[in-house]
């Protein structure tokens, strides 16, 4: 029995895909093993999603020294910068190169087919046993959920519930009988072998879906550079398109896992469950990576990276919702959406050497009687006068009753409290710090938070506040609840 593939393997589509896709070009090139090995230290091991260019050229100079070093000078001749830009360039697209939003410096990421390379890599590697029984298990409890969850008789869902129910009661009288099964090693590394596959899996998905959302914006952009017709039409053809994404399949996944993973009690749970496991000596002989102790962290920050991806096609939204000048400079606008429309059209196929020459708009003339005059610095005259002591009676006092608050410490206690939890509230971080300088010390934490984008305020919940005044006095602050939440 053979199934039939969703991708017909024909000649003209795997000769399409060897000349078109980045991940066929990367598994071919020459330099394959120093593109795979640094693209999987850099971005896949540590789950880094964007790094700076002055951070992963430095991090490249150093791979590209000790291979010189071992190889020769002339084993790989360019400078990190070139190679990078080559990797980034469109007859490579192994690495996608951009600027962030207020950013002048170059930021890289992996593209979803670099990503799917590198697994498919990893993937050739021995494995110590091929497990078989968990994932017959997994297949067998997937076909009970879409038969039992796709079910309309009430009553054939109430025999099956019964059935469960009479399971775990059985189940209960053996546990308490003594009768405990439990699995053995082959089985708990089986599964936990499974579970790893699985985990890194879900945050290669995650940048794909990402590649998806940038895809939607890009064509949004493109056609409110091109489109010349009202701002209604152009609207509500972008909104039922962006409707379309949120409706399919894709997207409903991706907002039931991001629902599921911001539950506290979730997150709570699979921390236990993952110090629990991987303390088991069966696993601890695998020698686990200790990342997976947060991987439920990395699948937050890279659905996070998702998010903040379609943040910028409503931010685009907006500022096209906003440009009043659509209608009060519609000459400059149509030049404007005119160099657009041409640039647009100058990607696939861009010119070599200059293509354009601009001359200077004026003669810049400076006469000589324009020039201002030197004028010659006032020497000042200080007199050699005895300073005389006053005996009016000052209180010095208020010299020395200032507070000096350190800012750096308070941020800093603020980072290390949100390392364990995604988010803690000001009147917590009090009870592990307690106010050291009254008022001044509750001052500069609102401050920071004021500085924090993702801080929020809950202003229909108060949280009271107490320090110990200089005077011996317990003060008492009663304000708003301040969240601190990890960017």
């Amino acid at each position: 029995m053979c199934w039939e593939p969703a991708i017909n393997l024909d000649y003209a589509y795997l000769e399409t895909l060897r000349r078109q896709h980045p991940a066929w070009r990367l598994l071919v090139a020459d330099s394959a093993p120093l593109v795979a090995s640094f693209l999987h230290r850099v971005f896949i091991s540590p789950n880094v999603r964007v790094m700076a260019q002055a951070d992963l050229a430095e991090a490249l100079e150093d791979t590209l020294f000790g291979l010189r070093e071992r190889l020769g000078e002339q084993a790989f001749p360019k400078s990190a910068q070139d190679y990078l830009n080559d990797w980034a360039a469109n007859d490579k697209g192994w690495l996608r190169k951009y600027y962030p939003s207020g950013s002048d410096e170059p930021h890289f990421d992996l593209t979803p087919a670099t990503e799917r390379a590198l697994a498919w890599l990893a993937s050739l590697g021995e494995r110590a046993f091929v497990g078989t029984e968990s994932r017959l298990l997994t297949l067998f409890e997937l076909l009970k959920q879409m038969s039992a969850g796709s079910e309309t008789n009430p009553e054939t869902r109430l025999k099956e519930l019964h059935r469960r129910r009479d399971d775990i009661d059985a189940e209960m009288a053996r546990v308490l009988s003594g009768d405990m099964p439990l699995l053995d090693d082959t089985a708990l590394k089986e599964r936990f072998q499974q579970f790893t596959g699985l985990a890194r899996e879900l945050l290669t998905d995650f940048r794909e879906v990402e590649h998806n959302f940038r895809g939607l914006d890009r064509r949004v952009r493109e056609r409110i550079a091109l489109w010349d017709g009202g701002k209604g039409a152009l609207l509500e053809e972008i909104m039922g398109e962006r409707d379309a994404i949120a409706d399919s399949d894709q997207g409903k996944s991706f907002r039931a896992f991001w629902d599921f993973l911001m539950s506290q009690s979730r997150q709570e749970e699979l921390t236990q469950l993952l110090e629990r496991v991987l303390q088991l000596p069966p696993i601890a002989e695998l020698a686990p990576d200790m990342r997976l102790k947060r991987v439920h962290y990395d699948w937050l920050e890279a659905g996070e990276q998702a998010q903040r991806t379609v943040a910028l096609l409503s931010q685009q939204l907006r500022r096209f919702l906003d440009d009043q000048a659509w209608l009060e400079n519609r000459r400059i606008m149509d030049i404007l959406r005119g160099i657009e429309g041409k640039a647009l059209a100058l990607r696939a196929a861009p010119v070599q050497g200059a293509c354009m020459f601009m001359d200077d708009l004026a003669a810049s003339l400076e006469l000589p009687m324009e020039r201002p005059l030197y004028n010659p610095r006032i020497k000042p005259m200080i007199a050699n006068v005895a300073l005389q002591a006053g005996d009016a009676d000052v209180d010095v006092a208020a010299l020395f009753s200032q507070v000096m608050v350190d800012k750096v410490a308070l941020a800093s206690h603020i980072r290390q409290s949100l390392q364990t939890r995604t988010q803690i509230s000001l009147g917590q971080l009090l009870e592990t710090r307690p106010l050291q300088q009254g008022l001044g010390e509750l001052v500069v934490y609102l401050q920071l938070a004021s500085e924090q984008p993702y801080c929020l305020v809950d202003e229909s919940t108060h949280e009271s506040v107490e320090w110990l005044a200089q005077d011996g006095i317990t003060r008492r602050a009663r304000m708003p609840r301040v969240i601190f939440v990890r960017s």
